[in-house]
């Protein structure tokens, strides 16, 4: 399984070697009339290459000189230098700030160590991080030290390399993390966990970078000023693992176990990349897991999928275009070959210069899918059903009826209790007759009322 086996080596760019200029204050290699100052409270690993002349040099509480053969220091004796015509205070620059999840302090290479050739392939930012199955490189000859502070419990790695020897495994891990090399160039809260094992899944595996994605967010926009640049289309796209909006497309493919990332990548790259009109136009591929939501609700569960991003050097109106074309013939390629690559549906969104993002193409959902939705939708209905003809009064659940709010509005209210003192009429302040009788009251008593617009004797008969 060529996907399953492929790694992918990424290496550390900076070191904090004694000849690297940019390790101190002034920019340039402490020389004969210099005085050295490392911080006394500051843990530092310093690897030396060769030999040095200084006048003085003061050093750390708790760290580390690494002597190459026939590296050392020797007192000035005062003779002129003519590469150092003023001494001075050189102090060792900090290093402390370098982060594990800056992507600007990686690059990717070769087995060997070269740097690997720039090509149509490009990662998404979280992806430009070590991921859990990648081989990590710290240059034979450094000396190194990265804050490793992280959101995972455990950050995985397939083998590391420091000082020209690979520790594929969890002993030879766990050994080299006893010594006492380690402490001066790994601190954090972090732990790095070697594994010694790849991807085993030739559909290919998702990074494991996401819970540390807004670290790496952070990071790269210190980096270039804190903000993303101004993108040359309206509502952008942002791909999964990218902490920036691009112009271009995306495709969203699900997949069946037969589908072989590696060997759609290849195809992808041959059969279409590779064309004159495509010549800049640059893509991302790899597994994703996207999180689900249901009537806006969003799932603890993740759907894996393969995220294809595209993205050209075209400019102004043009931005993105080309993008759109190569997206359209992937979209097609699907169409035919799908079933065959091991592809079950695709869809697909562009944002160019000209135009906002829009989804322009889909193919239809798997079996599966339409399956569980048209149960969903088949369960409300026949719930729906049996609600309906409960509240019409069709079908009786006896043993099921609980008081409801609704039975209460609708009970009639009580009628009110007759009583034998007739009524109070508020125009006049007078007691109908037997008001105040006792116990024992008459049955033939007739109640009357006393007009004061006429005379008592008038109301005799």
């Amino acid at each position: 399984l060529p996907a399953a086996t492929a790694a992918v080596y990424k290496q550390w760019i900076p070191n904090t070697n004694f000849e690297t200029a940019s390790n101190w204050d002034k920019g340039r290699v402490p020389c004969p009339n210099d005085v050295v100052h490392f911080e006394k409270d500051k843990v530092v690993s310093v690897f030396v290459r060769s030999p040095h002349v200084l006048t003085d040099m003061y050093l750390p509480l708790n760290g580390e000189l690494v002597l190459a053969a026939g590296a050392g220091f020797t007192a000035f004796d005062g003779s002129w230098d003519p590469g150092c015509d003023s001494g001075g205070t050189v102090r060792f620059a900090e290093a402390e700030h370098r982060s594990w999840f800056d992507p600007t302090l990686w690059q990717d290479v070769l087995p060997s160590g070269e740097l690997k050739p720039s090509g149509p392939i490009f990662s998404v930012d979280e992806e430009r991080v070590p991921c859990r199955y990648d081989d990590v490189i710290f240059q034979p000859e450094t000396s190194f030290r990265v804050n490793i502070d992280s959101s995972q419990p455990v950050i995985h790695l397939r083998s590391v390399s420091v000082m020209g020897q690979e520790l594929n495994t969890p002993a030879s891990w766990a050994g080299y993390l006893q010594g006492p090399s380690a402490p001066l160039q790994f601190h954090g809260n972090g732990t790095l966990q070697v594994t010694g094992t790849g991807c085993p899944d030739k559909s290919g595996c998702a990074c494991g970078n996401a819970l540390d994605g807004p670290r790496i967010c952070a990071a790269l926009l210190r980096a270039s000023g804190r903000q993303c640049p101004e993108p040359a289309c309206q509502s952008p796209l942002q791909p999964l693992g990218h902490c920036c909006g691009v112009c271009g497309a995306t495709i969203n493919l699900d997949f069946t176990p037969d589908f072989d990332l590696q060997k759609y990548q290849d195809r992808l790259v041959q059969e279409l990349l590779s064309q004159p009109k495509y010549a800049g136009v640059r893509m991302a591929i790899s597994k994703v897991h996207k999180a689900q939501t249901f009537l806006g609700i969003m799932s603890r569960s993740a759907t894996p999928l393969i995220q294809i991003v595209l993205i050209d050097d075209r400019a102004g109106v043009q931005t993105g275009t080309a993008a759109e074309q190569l997206a359209a013939d992937i979209m097609e390629n699907v169409a035919q070959h799908g079933e065959a690559l091991g592809i079950s549906s695709g869809k697909m969104e562009v944002a160019t210069g000209s135009s906002t993002s829009r989804q322009v193409g889909s193919h239809p959902v798997s079996r599966i899918t339409a399956g569980t939705v048209m149960g969903l939708l088949f369960s409300l209905l026949f719930l729906g059903g049996i609600f309906f003809l409960y509240r019409k009064g069709k079908l009786r659940l006896p043993a099921l009826r609980l008081p409801q709010p609704w039975d209460r509005l609708e009970d009639p209210a009580p009628p009110a209790p007759a009583s034998d003192k007739g009524f109070d009429n508020p125009m006049f302040n007078v007691k109908p007759p037997g008001a105040d009788f006792g116990e024992e009251t008459s049955k033939d008593l007739q109640v009357f009322y006393l007009n004061p617009l006429y005379d008592a004797s008038e109301t005799e008969t």
